[in-house]
């Protein structure tokens, strides 16, 4: 027993708190024995292997960290000099040494700025603290100056970071951010309006470009294929890595339409003009990505060029015109009304087209219009019963709620239009009544196989003569005996008639709504540009065959309406197209200023909606064998993430675009949603001018609301910033090396060094934020000189226990040291880009960086990380963070720790839990014995040593439910309820109706033969296919995965017990158990009796669990509309507009002509 304790003095030795850790173990020992000795397990014994395991477990974190060395040297640095009043320091400074940066003359031994020389190495048998002493000090070493401590320089302090301020300087960068790209796309406005006004179109011209899908393809002979041509292709890594040509564009013609169409080539021919416009954005604004005009023909020009690829049916399905920016930019919000017929003449394939019809006009709509779907026969049927006479926004939920309602219905009966739209007329009206919706274009949007009269009585009673409601009819099939009434309906109703015959011409014919609801703007000629809301194109990644590991990345559009300035179609309205270029959130993120958010507070964006644009707790992925898009990412609201502001005060202020402040205590989940953090947030919050955003920053009180500030010299800053063992954030903006071509090849570093020496004028760099990191590089320096030391010491880690040792600061700032070489290590991934939790990133400090700093100060933080894909089980992390002093206004300036191995550290565990108080060394209770179990887990409840490998990292009350339940009851730990609103849960997918009938075999020869003479008129092979490929991309899967609400609990220790002793009554016995903490960890050693079986009882878990919302509660749900700001410009309408262009699938016969054309004219001269 002696000889066990001497090892234990030895390893603690360094530690002064061990040493008193361990002298009052030696004095009380006996007294804790005779006064904890109980039947069943003595409380003693395990605090005994408690103590000796925290002793010694500290003892190697802080020796091979260097935790004890860095602070002892930020209290040297930061602590008063002699003479000074330490009672003058206040809340926003700190008056601290005037070692580091004296710009006093007299003083010879201070640097200068951009001067002084890096003070010599370490000399022999000279201490860490004095050689880090002298390199503060300069290489002139000599009696302080008398002036020195009369008038202590402020370089180092701590001050207060004004919220109000920070978050005004984020949105004035944010701003010029977006104006730069706005600017960029109004001069692709004013080329393409140019180009097209001199353009004389030529039905016959001919003209050879490059097609996206074309270029570099040969034929058999090797011979160059038609519109293919050799493009010159190069990788460049600011386009994913794609290859790309940097000179020239591409176009890119859907998969339905002729490459070599008149109309097209025309476009094509004018729209070259861009080129030039394109290759000039890009040289003006480097940090431009893809730059593109999409044609109201169905073209779409994309710059840089770049190859597309087929999906494997040889299809791409990108079609620039239903994409949300193209939409967005052409027409004004809209609230829409769509009728479906549903009587017993829209059985079969006509029902089938139609609801492809309604599905594609859902396409159309986005996030500022508003809509609801009515069925029609003898009777009004509501698709959404629940939504009867309201309407909803067009949001993906929304949208998708009612796609699944179309499936539902069926054709019977006879249809009578009048009352449909007599219905559709009075919702409209009633819902703009009511001030919510879009509160400017109207529709009604009719999908029926014809009518039989014109209705011109409803029209008069609720349109004429305003003609505010436009009216979109879709005749469905190829009779045309009722379409001259459908299509008068759209001329007297300034809307457009379409017959959609074929599934195959459901999207050409659905998408002509558009131009005639942008006449108002065109001929207003206002471009409005517009921002989307946050999304990820995956048709168009798909095309360019994009692989990335994180799989595709979100982005925002602006993009705006490019107009016919000819004078002969003034009147037509003319929208040629749409111009965009794509903002990826990720640069919106290096604007970012991490280093003043601290430790937990983050930066955040909304929409006018009060959908998320960027915010650290936005999931739009999950993982399912890849990285894929959730269904209702884009629309995920603040409400949904910030879910404790119950009222939606800090949602409704920012999408009101009002600039103010807000707090509440907040409950922060890290590490996948496992753990769980409570602090308090004070938000601040304003407007980006120009768009239709608004920008939020969010401050954790307490440390999270100071910041520490120092100087060094450039030339020691420099020196020390250039060490191998140094990184930066890769992720953080030190100095914006892409605004300029030139500097695209520079790294951080480089480029900090380059302007700092003033090499570099022209680079645009956070000269504050490159002074701190430059400060942290001097300060942590002789922690390199430590950790070589301890490396190269033979006697030091012979067993290889100690991997990695690694430091982090609040600027971003990495140290890491290996104790093994680099292919031996355990888990390779920590401190790479593949460990996203454990890297500063743009939206977080790592996470054992956040973990430790709640702490108590002093205290190790011990973990298993886990990994995305496979919990890597085979490493123990522990951190601990760094202050200035022992006070709630100190700043944690950085945290250090080490990587264990999980075998080493569960030896040391085992070895502490032998250790018994008996003189003649035999135990009488042991983790070895078979009556008892031991366990150690953390302060979240997750296992980190137990006899059963197969346990570690679960959670404790999978594996002792029973404990764990009395452990909650008795208060030592603390369930907290949390909630995910962006969950996704498994649903078994039953099939459709429609689906089913096209998939069962038997059913398919019925439905043939019973259709035989349908398909014959109305179908063709085009379609047939089409339909083929439409019923095995529905064919569902057998479970799918649906959004849902879900909540799960998370558990947190109760910091104030630190040893609890309980009986569990099981069923006839009862089962004892200790929980005793580990000194100076977040861990507590628990160990339970084995004796009583307790298997009954349940396990708690951390599952969560998913909530299911009433009938009545989920109407209110589909009902609730939330506050939104609607956009500023609408168009819904203009005097001068040409309402004879109102269709072209069929003629007006000349009675019907003749009696429309007074309708006209006499509403127009109105």
């Amino acid at each position: 027993m002696p000889g066990k304790w001497r090892i234990l003095v030895s390893h603690t030795c360094c530690s002064s708190s061990s040493s008193f850790l361990l002298l009052w173990i030696l004095v009380g020992l006996n007294v804790v024995e005779v006064a904890g000795s109980q039947q069943g397990i003595p409380l003693s014994v395990v605090k005994l292997w408690a103590s000796a395991f925290g002793g010694e477990i500290k003892s190697i974190s802080a020796k091979y960290s260097g935790s004890q060395l860095l602070q002892k040297e930020l209290w040297a640095i930061t602590a008063p000099r002699p003479g000074t009043n330490s009672s003058s320091e206040t809340s926003s400074s700190v008056k601290g040494s005037s070692r580091i940066n004296q710009k006093n003359a007299a003083c010879p031994g201070g640097w200068e700025e951009g001067g002084g020389t890096r003070a010599s190495g370490r000399k022999h048998g000279e201490s860490i603290q004095t050689a880090f002493r002298k390199r503060l000090m300069g290489p002139n070493l000599g009696p302080p100056c008398p002036e020195k401590y009369k008038e202590p320089e402020k370089s180092v302090r701590v001050e207060e970071i004004d919220g109000v301020k920070l978050v005004k300087n984020l949105a004035v960068k944010m701003e010029e951010m977006f104006l730069r790209k706005a600017e960029a796309t109004r001069r692709l406005v004013e080329a393409a309006e140019e180009a097209h006004h001199q353009h004389e179109e030529k039905p016959d011209l001919q003209y050879e470009y490059f097609n996206a899908v074309l270029i570099n393809e040969v034929d058999e002979e090797g011979n160059n294929v038609d519109l293919g041509g050799e493009f010159l292709l190069e990788p460049n890594d600011h386009f994913n890595n794609l290859s790309v040509n940097l000179s020239l564009s591409v176009v890119q013609v859907p998969t339905n339409m002729y490459n070599k169409d008149p109309d097209i080539v025309n476009g094509v021919y004018w729209s070259e003009a861009l080129n030039k416009v394109f290759v000039d954005n890009f040289e003006r604004d480097p940090t431009l990505i893809w730059q593109y005009f999409g044609s109201a023909k169905g073209f779409f020009r994309q710059y840089p060029g770049v190859k597309w690829h087929p999906d494997e049916h040889g299809v791409i399905g990108f079609d620039c015109r239903n994409r949300k920016w193209y939409i967005q930019a052409a027409t004004s919000p809209k609230d829409v009304v769509i009728l479906v017929d549903v009587s017993g003449s829209m059985k079969g394939l006509r029902l089938t087209i139609a609801r492809q019809t309604v599905s594609s006009i859902l396409d159309t709509l986005g996030d500022d219009d508003f809509f609801n779907i009515i069925a029609y026969n003898q009777e009004i049927h509501y698709v959404e019963p629940c939504l009867n006479g309201t309407l909803v926004r067009a949001d993906r939920t929304n949208k998708d709620h009612f796609r699944e309602h179309l499936d539902k219905l069926f054709a019977k009966g006879i249809g009578l239009l009048g009352d449909a739209l007599a219905e559709a007329f009075t919702i409209l009206n009633d819902f703009n009544q009511t001030g919510h919706g879009s509160l400017c274009s109207q529709a009604i949007m009719l999908v029926t196989d014809g009518a039989t009269e014109m209705y011109d009585d409803v029209f008069e009673k609720y349109n004429w003569p305003e003609r505010k409601v436009r009216i979109f009819p879709y005749l469905i099939g190829r009779e045309s005996a009722f379409a001259d009434n459908l299509k008068w309906m759209a001329c007297a109703n300034k809307g457009y008639f379409s017959q959609i015959s074929t599934l195959a011409d459901v999207q050409e014919n659905v998408m002509r709504y558009l131009h005639v609801m942008s006449r108002p703007k065109v001929i207003d000629h206002e471009h409005d540009t517009v921002w989307t809301e946050a999304y990820v194109d995956s048709a168009l990644s798909q095309a360019h065959k994009l692989k990335s590991k994180a799989g595709p990345s979100l982005m925002t559009t602006v993009a705006m309406p490019v107009f016919s300035t000819k004078n002969e179609t003034k009147n037509q309205g003319i929208l040629l197209g749409v111009v965009g270029t794509d903002i990826p959130l990720q640069e919106l993120m290096k604007l970012i200023p991490k280093h003043m958010l601290g430790i937990h507070g983050y930066a955040f964006a909304v929409t006018n909606n009060g959908y998320i644009l960027t915010h650290p707790d936005l999931r739009p992925l999950y993982q399912d064998g890849q990285k894929r898009r959730k269904p209702n990412y884009s629309s995920v609201d603040l409400s949904e993430v910030e879910w404790e502001d119950k009222d939606d005060i800090l949602r409704n202020a920012m999408v009101k675009r009002r600039t103010g402040t807000f707090s509440m205590e907040v409950k922060k989940t890290v590490d996948r949603g496992r753990r769980v953090l409570k602090m308090h947030n004070d938000y601040y919050y304003t407007d980006i001018k120009g768009t239709p955003f608004s920008v939020g920053v969010a401050l954790s009180r307490g440390h999270g609301k100071y910041f520490f500030r120092g100087n060094v010299s450039v030339e020691a800053g420099l020196r020390d910033l250039e060490q191998p063992d140094v990184a930066l954030a890769d992720e953080w903006t030190y100095c914006n090396t892409e605004e300029q071509h030139e500097h695209r090849h520079l790294t951080q570093i480089q480029a900090i060094k380059l302007f700092m020496t003033g090499r570099r004028p022209h680079l645009k760099c956070d000269r504050e934020l490159i002074q701190e990191v430059m400060f942290d590089a001097v300060v942590t320096a002789p922690l390199e000189a430590y950790w070589t030391g301890l490396a190269l010491n033979k006697s030091e880690n012979s067993d290889k226990g100690v991997e990695i040792a690694f430091l982090g600061t609040r600027t971003g700032l990495t140290r890491t040291n290996l104790f093994v070489p680099a292919d031996h290590l355990s888990n390779r991934d920590f401190l790479t880009a593949e460990d996203k939790e454990g890297v500063f990133n743009a939206d977080h400090f790592p996470l054992w960086y956040k973990r430790a700093a709640e702490q108590v100060p002093g205290t190790f933080l011990y973990s298993i990380p886990f990994s995305t894909a496979l919990e890597n089980k085979s490493v123990v992390l522990a951190s601990t963070a760094i202050q200035l002093m022992d006070d709630k206004k100190s700043p944690i300036v950085a945290a250090v720790g080490i990587q264990m191995k999980l075998e080493f550290f569960q030896r040391k565990f085992w070895t502490a839990c032998r250790q018994c108080t008996a003189l003649d060394g035999k135990c009488s209770i042991s983790c070895d014995n078979a009556d008892i179990n031991c366990y150690l887990i953390d302060n979240n409840g997750f296992i980190l040593v137990t006899e059963e490998s197969s346990q570690t990292g679960l959670f404790f009350g999978e594996v002792e439910g029973a404990v764990m339940s009395k452990l909650l009851q008795m208060g030592s730990f603390k369930r907290i309820t949390l909630y995910d609103y962006q969950a996704l849960c498994r649903e078994y997918a039953r099939s459709s109706d429609s689906a089913r009938t096209l998939s069962d075999p038997f059913t398919v020869v019925k439905w043939l033969l019973t259709e035989l003479v349908i398909f014959l008129l109305e179908f063709n092979l085009y379609s047939w296919w089409n339909v083929d490929l439409s019923v095995k991309a529905q064919r569902p899967r057998r479970t799918t995965m649906v959004p849902c609400d879900t909540e799960y609990p998370a558990f947190v220790s109760e910091r104030t017990i630190k040893e609890t002793t309980g009986n569990i009554e099981c069923d006839d016995c009862v089962r004892s158990f200790v929980i005793q903490q580990i000194p100076s960890s977040n861990l507590f050693m628990v160990v339970v009796d084995n004796k009583c079986d307790c298997s009954s009882s349940l396990p708690v878990t951390m599952d969560p669990i998913e909530i299911m919302y009433i009938e009545t509660l989920k109407c209110d749900r589909l009902k609730f509309q939330k506050d939104r700001k609607k956009p500023e410009s609408c168009h819904p309408f203009h005097p001068e507009e040409n309402a004879m262009e109102c269709g072209s699938a069929t003629r007006l016969s000349s009675p019907l002509t003749a009696a429309l054309l007074p309708l006209i004219a006499a509403t127009v001269s109105r």
